[in-house]
């Protein structure tokens, strides 16, 4: 064996090179599907309605709702309460009634308790019979005030108020052609209490009609004449 020669005698082992570790492979979840027919329709016909009947039965929340407090009462309606509400002017183009609260009132709608008859307007006053009937308010009664005189589809109104036996009085009047209507009334009503009746009577609203009637000179007819 030559010197130049080296020769391995040591015995030759396999080399292996180091193995790589593979990560773990992680599996997303995946949406199941039913490959089997009758399972699917089993859900849609008794699984799907019961849901739906439960959704729909479910009680919806409540809406709070704010309490209003209650709306006023009214007031109280009395006779005396009733007797300061008195209406003036004509109802439907006639002379109203007197109200039955007020018994210091005479008019000549057939309503009302105080009746008396319409004036007759002479052919000779017809002309001016309004300008007439105010000279005669103005010459006879006390503190007259004229507050409305005006034409109406249904006649000539006039309304005054005068000084009354308790206060003031209120005077309206509708001349159409040769018929005048009227009402006489007291703005105030006496009520001595307990009592709930009104004190007083027409006599008084009788008198003023009769004392404007004579100084007109115009006829006015009354139960007395048909005796």
């Amino acid at each position: 064996m030559s010197m130049n020669t080296v020769q391995d005698l040591s015995p030759s082992l396999p080399i292996s090179s180091p193995k790589q570790k593979t990560p773990p492979r992680i599996q997303t979840p995946t949406t199941a599907t039913f490959s089997n027919p009758n399972r699917t329709n089993f859900l849609l016909t008794h699984i799907a309605p019961l849901a739906l009947s439960l959704s729909l039965s479910s009680p919806l929340p409540s809406l709070a709702i704010p309490s209003l407090p209650p709306p006023p009462l009214p007031p109280p309606t009395t006779p005396f309460s009733q007797s300061k509400n008195l209406e003036l002017g004509l109802d439907h183009g006639k002379i109203r009634p007197c109200p039955s609260t007020n018994p210091g009132c005479v008019s000549t709608n057939p309503k009302s308790s105080s009746f008396a008859f319409p004036w007759v307007v002479p052919e000779t006053a017809s002309d001016d019979a309004v300008q007439r009937l105010r000279d005669a308010i103005v010459k006879t009664q006390k503190n007259v005030k004229i507050q409305v005189m005006e034409g109406t589809p249904t006649g000539q109104y006039l309304q005054a108020e005068v000084d009354g036996g308790f206060g003031r009085d209120v005077l309206e009047f509708l001349v159409k052609k040769d018929v005048v209507t009227y009402r006489s009334m007291a703005t105030k009503v006496t009520y001595v209490y307990p009592f709930t009746t009104a004190f007083g009577d027409s006599k008084g609203q009788e008198e003023r009609m009769k004392t404007i009637i004579e100084e007109l000179g115009w006829y006015a007819p009354s139960f007395d004449l048909m005796d």
